[in-house]
C-alpha cells in the first residue's frame, strides 16, 4: 500500500520532468552564454581569433560525437545513472572553466563539459518517453522540454551579457555549480531507478568506436571549414574519411547481432523524416541566432547586454507557444499540421531579414522576426514527438541520442555554412567599394536568405514525406503512440 505521505505518480513524474528540464536548461544556457562572453575571454586570456574558436569547437566535438553512444549507454546501464553522471561531470568541468587561467586549461575543460553535456542530453528525451506513455501527457511533457531547448539559448544570451558586464566572464561558468548541484540532488531523489538491459544485451564495441570517431570527425571537419574552406584538400580528405567511418557503422549495424542503433527505426517515415527536417530547421535557426547577434553588434552597435535584450522577445514568444499552445495544438490538429505551421512562420521570419537595412529600426525591422520566431515553439515540439515515435522502452535512450545528434550536427552545419557564405559575400561587396556596414549587411542578407531556403525545403519535406497515406483497408481504431491523435492507418 502506498504511504499517505508518498507523492502520487503524477506528482512524482512532474518532479522528474522538472529535473530533466533543469539539467537540459543548464547545458543549453551554457552554450549561448559562452558565445556572448567570447570577446571578454579573448581579451583576458590573450586568445588569437583562430584559437578562440576552440572554446566552442572543443565542446561541440565532444558533445556531438558522443550523443549516440551516450544514449545507448543509458539503455544498457540505466538512464538515471547516465543522466546524473553527466550532470556531475558537467558541473565539475564548469568549475574548471571558471578558474581557468590559460588557454589550454579552458579548452580542455570545455571538452570535458561536452562529454558531460552529451551524457545528460542523450538520455533526457528517452526518459520522458518512458515516464509519460499516455499520448496527451507525453505531448505536454515534450512541449515543456521543447520550451527549454527553444527558449534557453535566447535566455542564455541575456544572462551572459548581464554576468559578463556586471561581474566578469568567469561567472558564466561558476553559476553552473549551484544549479548543477541542486539538479543532481533533485534527480537522485525523483528520477525513477532503472537498471538497464546490461552489457550482455548489446555492447557493440566496434559500432561504438566507428560512430563516435565518425561523428567527432564530422563535427571537427565542419567547424574547421572557416579556416580551411569547404573545397580544400584538408576538408575533403577529412570529410571523406568521416563519411567512410559512418558508412562502415551503418554496415556494422545491418549485420551486428545486437546493434548500437537498430536500423529498423528508420523504416518509419515519421522518424526518418523528422530527423532530416530537424537537421534543416536547426541549421537555419542556429545560423540565424549567431548571425543576428553579429548584425546587432557589428552593424547596429549593440553591446552584449543590448543584444541579449533585443533577442528577448523571441525567447518570450517561443516560451509562450511551447508551453501554452504546442501540446494543445498537436492534440487537436496532429504533429504534421503543427510542424507545417511552425515552419511556415519561421520561413517568413527569416525571409523578412533579407530586406534588413543598414540602419534598422528595432520595432519595424527586427521585432516582427522576433515574434515570428514563436513558430519554433510549434515546430520543435512537433518534430520532437515525431522523432521519438519509433522509440521502444528498451531503446528509448538511443532514439533520444539519435535525435540529439541530428540537432547538434544540424547546428554545426548551419553555423559553418551560413557564416562562410556571409563572410564571402561581405568580402566581395567590400572589394567592390561598399563601406563596412553595407558590406556586412549584404553578407547577412545572403545568409538569412539561405536559411529561409532551408526552412522552405523542410516545409516541403514535412508536406510530402510525413503525409498520412490513404487507408485502403479497414483498420481498427487506435492512436499513435507519440502524438495522441487518432490514426486511420499507421504511417510506415
Amino acid at each position: 500500500m502506498t504511504s499517505p505521505h508518498a507523492p502520487s505518480p503524477v506528482r512524482s513524474r512532474t518532479a522528474a520532468l522538472v529535473a530533466l528540464c533543469a539539467g537540459t536548461l543548464m547545458i543549453i544556457l551554457d552554450g549561448s552564454i559562452v558565445t556572448v562572453a567570447l570577446p571578454a575571454i579573448q581579451r583576458d586570456l590573450r586568445f588569437s581569433p583562430a584559437n578562440l574558436t576552440w572554446t566552442v569547437n572543443a565542446y561541440m566535438i565532444a558533445f556531438g560525437g558522443l550523443l549516440l553512444l551516450a544514449g545507448r549507454l543509458g539503455d544498457l546501464v540505466g538512464r538515471k545513472r547516465v543522466f546524473v553522471a553527466g550532470l556531475a561531470l558537467f558541473t565539475v568541468a564548469s568549475l574548471l572553466c571558471g578558474v581557468a587561467t590559460g588557454q589550454e586549461m579552458l579548452i580542455a575543460a570545455r571538452f570535458i563539459q561536452g562529454v558531460g553535456g552529451a551524457l545528460t542530453s542523450a538520455v533526457s528525451l528517452g526518459m520522458i518517453v518512458t515516464l509519460f506513455p499516455e499520448p496527451r501527457e507525453r505531448g505536454t511533457a515534450i512541449g515543456a522540454f521543447s520550451f527549454v531547448g527553444a527558449a534557453g539559448a535566447s535566455l542564455g544570451q541575456v544572462l551572459g551579457g548581464v554576468l559578463t558586464e556586471a561581474i566578469n566572464w568567469h561567472w558564466i561558468f561558476f553559476i553552473n555549480a549551484p544549479i548543477g548541484l541542486a539538479t543532481i540532488l533533485l534527480a537522485i531523489r525523483v528520477l525513477p531507478a532503472d537498471r538497464g538491459l546490461g552489457f550482455g544485451a548489446g555492447a557493440d564495441g566496434i559500432g561504438a568506436l566507428l560512430v563516435t570517431t565518425g561523428l567527432m570527425l564530422t563535427v571537427y571537419t565542419i567547424v574547421q571549414t572557416n579556416r580551411h574552406g569547404w573545397t580544400s584538400p584538408y576538408t575533403l580528405g577529412l570529410g571523406g574519411l568521416s563519411v567512410a567511418l559512418l558508412a562502415a557503422f551503418v554496415l556494422r549495424q545491418a549485420t551486428a547481432t545486437a546493434p548500437l542503433l537498430p536500423l529498423r527505426m528508420f523504416r518509419s517515415r515519421k522518424v526518418s523524416g523528422a530527423n532530416l527536417i530537424q537537421v534543416l530547421m536547426v541549421s537555419a535557426l542556429f545560423g540565424f541566432q549567431i548571425l543576428i547577434a553579429l548584425y546587432l553588434q557589428n552593424v547596429g552597435g549593440y553591446g552584449a547586454l543590448g543584444t541579449g535584450l533585443a533577442l528577448l522577445p523571441a525567447a518570450g514568444t517561443i516560451a509562450a507557444v511551447s508551453l501554452l499552445l504546442s501540446a494543445r495544438s498537436i492534440a487537436r490538429f496532429g504533429e504534421r499540421a503543427v510542424l507545417l505551421t511552425g515552419l511556415a512562420l519561421l520561413t517568413v521570419g527569416l525571409a523578412l531579414l533579407t530586406r534588413l537595412p543598414v540602419h534598422a529600426g528595432y520595432v519595424v525591422d527586427l521585432l516582427p522576426t522576433m515574434l515570428l520566431a514563436g513558430g519554433f515553439g510549434l515546430a520543435i515540439s512537433a518534430v520532437t514527438a515525431l522523432g521519438m515515435s519509433g522509440a521502444r522502452p528498451d531503446d528509448a535512450g538511443v532514439a533520444s541520442g539519435l535525435f540529439s545528434t541530428a540537432q547538434q550536427v544540424g547546428g554545426a552545419l548551419g553555423v559553418a555554412v551560413l557564416s562562410t557564405l556571409a563572410t564571402a559575400r561581405t568580402s566581395g561587396l567590400a572589394a567592390h567599394g561598399h563601406d563596412r556596414a553595407s558590406a556586412l549587411t549584404g553578407g547577412f542578407h545572403l545568409a538569412f536568405g539561405i536559411g529561409a531556403g532551408l526552412l522552405a525545403v523542410a516545409f516541403i519535406l514535412a508536406l510530402t514525406v510525413l503525409r498520412q497515406p490513404r487507408r485502403t483497408t479497414a483498420a481498427p481504431t487506435g492512436t499513435e503512440s507519440t502524438g495522441g491523435i487518432p490514426a486511420a492507418a499507421p504511417t510506415r
